[in-house]
């Protein structure tokens, strides 16, 4: 008796030190990764499987993906999924009830295709859910525990942390969305100025590095405000809320997309030249023009855009400059002839006259960046006006 006493007092207190561990890395960090490899890592200590594993829920398909797997068949089981429902792990998914099986071989609802998979043997698995609220998250699966020592005992203490972890997931994916609305532009959708910078200063620095170009399109509305003055501030969102869709839909994944403010667009397209870039401002100012807008509301409208574009390292070097550039292009279009694309050129030569609009003077754009006081040689190029 002496002995049995003690071993339960052993394994108390190593309970009591993995909660106070789990419990430590919950509130001293919002790193989602560090707090689940803590929590496995216990489990691990504890338990002793062979493998486990935290099988993540994909809403969105209605799968389960391994998320954590640790063991000799970690490495086959990164790509593998499963349908919620399907094997254990799947059953537990969708009831949200714990499973606890000695002999998988006399489960019917085991899935055999993950060992032959993996080239791995499962006798036994536990298999508990991390529920939040009404919805499971998760499924945290231990593989050939010794089932001989596991207790009622054992079975609360595993669930207390799955709970631990469902809080952490819940608790991460509420600070990824809180972080989500500080980047994000209410009315659009698309990333807000504040962003821009950021991943500005994080694009010229990795152009800079390997040797990149990027450039920047600068959008502004033309008549913007005689939509407000005519149709009223909610027309005018909705209005700036499909343009930013429009914005977004013309682009690759890669590209980005920020409200600057008010009416202003800008957009980001790593690796571009300035070549390619127009090729992405023709697209967008023809997709404008091509397009009527809320029309769900009654209305018809049509909208036209003044684009500035800039590229580095060729019209600027730093993030500050790069949009300062595109949006001194994007007012040469606005101050001349609205509905039309203005891009810097490295050399300084006289535009063809067939480069411009037929009312807008060579000479006015230049005079204007002088004056200006640019330090490099920049010249402004109008593209021609369309006829159709």
């Amino acid at each position: 008796m002496p002995e049995a006493t003690g071993t339960q007092l052993t394994r108390q207190s190593q309970e009591l030190t993995i909660f106070h561990d789990v419990a430590k890395a919950l509130t001293s960090s919002l790193d989602l990764d560090s707090i689940l490899q803590t929590i496995m890592e216990k489990m691990a200590e504890y338990f002793r499987p062979d493998t486990w594993s935290l099988l993540m829920v994909d809403e969105e398909h209605d799968e389960l993906y391994f998320a954590i797997a640790v063991g000799d068949a970690a490495e086959a089981l990164k790509n593998v999924r499963l349908k919620v429902g399907e094997g254990i792990a799947g059953w537990v998914a969708k009831h949200g009830q714990q499973l606890i099986v000695p002999d998988v071989e006399a489960d019917p609802r085991f899935a055999k295709r993950i060992d032959e998979t993996t080239k791995w043997e499962t006798r036994s698995i536990i298999c508990v859910p991390l529920r939040s609220k009404l919805r499971v998250l998760g499924v945290i699966q231990l593989v050939n525990v010794e089932m001989k020592q596991f207790s009622e005992q054992e079975v609360f203490f595993l669930q207390s942390l799955c709970d631990y972890a469902a809080i952490a997931i819940e608790n991460a994916r509420w600070v990824e969305r809180i972080q989500e609305l500080t980047i994000t532009d209410d009315c659009t959708g698309l990333y807000n100025a504040r962003h821009l910078y950021k991943t500005l200063d994080t694009e010229v620095y990795r152009s800079a590095r390997f040797g990149y170009e990027f450039s920047v399109l600068f959008i502004d509305l033309d008549h913007f405000k005689a939509v407000n003055d005519t149709h009223g501030h909610l027309i005018g969102s909705k209005l700036l809320a499909e343009i930013g869709y429009l914005i977004k839909a013309q682009l690759r994944l890669i590209d980005f997309a920020y409200r600057y403010g008010g009416d202003e667009f800008v957009v980001l397209l790593p690796q571009t030249t300035k070549d390619s870039a127009l090729v992405v401002a023709r697209r967008l100012r023809d997709a404008l023009r091509a397009s009527s807008f809320c029309r769900e509301e009654g209305l018809n409208l049509n909208v036209r855009a003044s684009i500035g574009l800039a590229t580095y390292p060729h019209d600027a070097r730093t993030a500050h400059d790069i949009i300062r550039q595109a949006d001194e292009m994007m007012y040469l279009v606005k101050n001349t002839s609205r509905d039309n694309i203005a891009r810097g050129a490295e050399v300084a030569v006289r535009p063809q006259t067939s480069d411009l609009r037929p009312q807008t003077s060579d000479l006015r754009p230049r005079t204007s960046l002088f004056n200006r006081g640019y330090s490099s040689c920049f010249v402004a190029f109008l593209l021609p006006a369309s006829r159709g």
